[in-house]
């Protein structure tokens, strides 16, 4: 079966071997193995559920908590050759049953849709008429409690598992989890730990460091300026800031995009897909942007504050140099931002969680003290 999905990734993506990790995945998944896969961003995680999905037979049911780019991914997918659709709430009632009757009959090789969707019985028992042979769960840390972005709906999914007349393969992938969020992800899936795959986190096309006791804004600004035909994102802490950031920049004619929760769906959408489409060189947000974005031509991410967890730092760190070209990971450090990002945790965080996450803001402070190599 493997020499099957070697054949599919060449006819299918015109690339000639797996990468590492993708292949030991898919082996395992093949191998009827439920499986975790840890790879960092950019290391080409979707490649490990669509070629199964393309040598099983039925539709393979991908969870995904990215509505606005569940549409990318599947334009893509069609672009190539394979049959595949979503369902989320920027279709009809209409569009959404006739793609599921669709799905019924076999028509699709892979089915996207958001984890809020399995909070619906009415949608779950239209899931017994489809032939499901796997379900991939993409950003599957949102299932920990423990993790930096957990999402109550991905606790649903293992009742799926139980409610399905055959029980499909799982494979969960995401680009960061702590050994506290990896054992969560297995125990609540029913994962073997032992089905664990991780690849190394370290990508030699990446610079890291960090920078101390300078004026941010007139680092950032000449960071820029000697960057100017370069694509870029800078992380804020919060959303005043990447406001600021935001104004500063175009006052310095600087084409920049925003991005944060306090924006229309439609003003997030469309400042997203100007700096998709490199209409703009810069985009400044809060980390609500960034998880599953598809741009290979990052060549720097800089933190103008400090980020709350080493997950976080590196998952959105990890957005640059996806094409494998040089490109830099700069975070801006200020012992001012860890009493911001504490005051952030103490809003947001129940008591449950509070000593986790301070113990998490440790090791981020830490971090930027260190002597030693910023990768390791």
């Amino acid at each position: 079966m493997f020499t099957k999905a070697q054949e599919l990734l060449a006819s299918y993506f015109g690339y000639s071997s797996f990468r590492r990790g993708q292949d030991e995945t898919i082996k395992n998944v093949l191998d009827g193995k439920d499986t975790v896969c840890i790879m960092p961003t950019g290391g080409g995680k979707s490649i490990c559920y669509q070629i199964p999905a393309l040598v099983f037979e039925g539709t393979t049911l991908v969870i995904s908590p990215l509505i606005s780019l569940m549409k990318d991914q599947v334009d893509t997918l069609i672009q190539n050759g394979i049959s595949a659709t979503y369902i989320n709430s920027s279709i009809s009632i209409t569009e959404a049953n006739q793609r599921i009757q669709l799905a019924k009959q076999g028509h699709y090789k892979l089915l996207y849709v958001a984890p809020e969707r399995l909070d619906s019985m009415e949608f779950v028992d239209q899931l017994i008429d489809m032939k499901i042979p796997m379900i991939a769960i993409d950003e599957a840390h949102c299932i920990s409690q423990w993790g930096h972005d957990f999402r109550p709906s991905y606790l649903h999914i293992h009742r799926i598992l139980d409610y399905l007349p055959a029980k499909p393969l799982v494979l969960a992938l995401t680009a960061t989890a702590t050994p506290q969020v990896r054992e969560d992800i297995c125990n609540t899936l029913g994962i073997n730990q032992e089905n664990t795959i991780m690849t190394t986190f370290e990508r030699e096309n990446l610079s890291f460091s960090v920078i101390k006791g300078q004026d941010r804004n007139a680092y950032l600004a000449d960071y820029i300026r000697r960057n100017q035909k370069e694509s870029g994102i800078i992380y804020a802490a919060t959303r005043k800031v990447v406001d600021q950031l935001y104004e500063d920049l175009m006052k310095a004619g600087v084409s920049v995009s925003k991005y944060h929760a306090g924006m229309s769906d439609n003003d997030r959408t469309e400042q997203q897909e100007l700096f998709l489409r490199d209409e703009v060189s810069v985009m400044v947000a809060t980390s609500a942007f960034g998880m599953g974005i598809d741009k290979s031509n990052i060549r720097y991410v800089i933190h103008y504050q400090l980020p709350k967890n080493m997950e976080s730092y590196y998952q959105e760190a990890g957005r640059a140099g996806r094409d494998g070209l040089d490109s830099a990971c700069i975070l801006l450090y200020s012992s001012q931002d860890v009493q911001v990002q504490r005051f952030l945790i103490d809003q947001s965080t129940g008591e449950s969680r509070f000593s986790n996450e301070l113990e998490k803001l440790q090791n981020m402070t830490d971090y930027c003290h260190t002597e030693q190599c910023l990768q390791s």
